[in-house]
């Protein structure tokens, strides 16, 4: 029987860089995957293949509408479905063999099958054989990510109604596709088949969408993506979707009450937010506490209940994504290690990469209303930057949140195109508490879209030059 320093139990974004960061600093390490491919999620039915159609479909869009303003002329795209399905596959492939190299070259043991922890220092790997493997190790982490949540009363099929992941791989165009749930998975798959061809129906039992950014951003994006061809319902909620006959018939009622209504799609996408994945883990029967939501309970240094098992990522509280998974892998590796391994949770990015992209990172205007912070605001809106004009992209705008007593920066919010790459250098100056002034007085090459956080935080100290 192998023994080891580590095993990691889910090769996601955050099981894999835990696993490299901890072969890094010598230890023998194991990860333990159940489906055949690395990668997790992200990089298999998630991020990475979203991303692929997401840039795909944009292309299209630009080609049919966009090209011939710049006097550039093409016939009229054709849609090869097919052909951008492959697309999407040869970045998933490239991906997943990325991360097996990556394995390899830090000589970390790959084990296929399902992971079942059976207290400190034993991990059960069952096969698709049905045949169990005992594995002995100092040190469990759990990264097991998250699955689909699911409405109640409404089957996912993956066929007519589908997850993310049944979303990712239609075989044709829906004429009318039905989200429910106007987060960010379900907003960056309503563009690419929106941009496709599909009509777009958002429903959201909220009466905003993305919830959790800044409100302003919000506002505006609703009004950019109705011009795009989407519609929405909010303060609505799907509460059965018929699939007896040839069409679905979906029904729709008022959140707070009311009459219903009918809707006809052709496919229904279910986004709905997402749930720790822990089926199977045999956690109960080793004494590892779930908190209410059924996320592993973890301290600061990510320790659960037991001795020598750790949890990270989706599967413990914070924001589900793929970075912030990243960064609490190389933490955990350092502490057990003996380093001082941190992830500042304060200063996490998020992005929507529609078109146009929204990014934020720190607190919202909200976040620091209800914490009642005094806070200086400075905007700067892309009609005024010098590369978007002559780009003429210019939807958008960027918006700096600063401390009105030390002109610390909270928080920082973009949208336009190009946002998810620009918001990395507010996250730079976040991380060592940067002020908007420190910003406002930093060079930037000219013409470029940064520089209109440059005058977002000149516009704090009201002194934007180009506005």
């Amino acid at each position: 029987m192998a023994t080891y320093d580590l095993v990691v139990i889910g090769t996601g974004p955050g099981g894999y860089v835990c696993a490299v960061r901890a072969a890094q600093l010598g230890m023998k390490v194991a990860v333990v995957e159940k489906s055949a491919s690395l990668g997790g999620t992200c990089l298999n039915t998630g991020c990475m293949p979203s991303k692929a159609l997401l840039h795909a479909s944009e292309m299209f869009e630009e080609a049919a509408h966009s090209f011939a303003k710049m006097g550039v002329g093409v016939s009229a795209p054709k849609l090869d479905l097919p052909a951008m399905m492959n697309f999407k596959q040869q970045g998933i492939d490239g991906n997943v063999k990325g991360v097996e190299f990556l394995m390899k070259k830090n000589k970390i043991d790959v084990i296929h099958g399902r992971g079942k922890i059976l207290g400190t220092g034993k991990v059960e790997v069952t096969g698709s054989d049905g045949k169990a493997q005992p594995v002995e190790t100092m040190n469990i982490v759990i990264a097991t990510g998250s699955d689909i949540a699911r409405l109640k009363g409404i089957e996912i099929d993956e066929k007519r109604i589908v997850s993310s992941t049944g979303a990712l791989s239609l075989d044709r165009v829906p004429g009318k596709l039905l989200v429910v749930g106007a987060g960010v998975i379900g907003l960056e798959l309503g563009s690419v088949w929106r941009r496709l061809g599909a009509e777009v129906v958002v429903v959201e039992f909220l009466d905003r969408i993305l919830p959790g950014m800044d409100g302003e951003v919000a506002r505006q994006f609703q009004r950019m993506l109705e011009k795009q061809g989407f519609a929405f319902k909010l303060g609505t909620k799907v509460t059965a979707v018929d699939t007896s006959g040839k069409a679905l018939k979906a029904t729709l009622e008022p959140a707070a009450g009311g009459p219903a209504e009918t809707l006809e799609p052709d496919v229904v996408l279910v986004c709905i937010g997402r749930v720790p994945y822990t089926e199977g883990l045999g956690l109960k029967e080793a004494g590892v506490a779930l908190d209410s939501r059924g996320r592993v309970q973890i301290d600061s240094h990510f320790a659960t209940t037991v001795k020598g098992i750790y949890a990270i990522g989706d599967v413990v509280a914070g924001p589900m994504l793929a970075h912030k998974a990243e960064d609490e892998g190389v933490a955990i590796a350092e502490i057990l290690a003996g380093q001082a391994g941190h992830v500042n949770y304060d200063v996490i990015p998020g992005v929507v990469y529609t078109t146009p992209e929204v990014a934020s990172v720190g607190k919202t205007e909200d976040e620091l209303k209800q914490a009642g912070v005094a806070y200086t605001v400075g905007k700067f809106p892309f009609t005024a930057n010098g590369r978007s004009k002559v780009n003429q992209t210019t939807d958008g705008f960027v918006k700096v949140l600063a401390d009105a007593k030390t002109d610390r920066v909270l928080g920082v919010h973009i949208i336009g195109r190009e946002a998810g790459e620009m918001i990395h250098e507010a996250a730079v100056l976040m991380e060592f508490g940067g002020s908007a002034e420190d910003l406002a007085r930093t060079c930037h090459a000219h013409p470029t879209r940064s520089e209109a956080i440059k005058e977002a935080a000149l516009a704090v100290g009201k002194r934007a030059i180009h506005m």
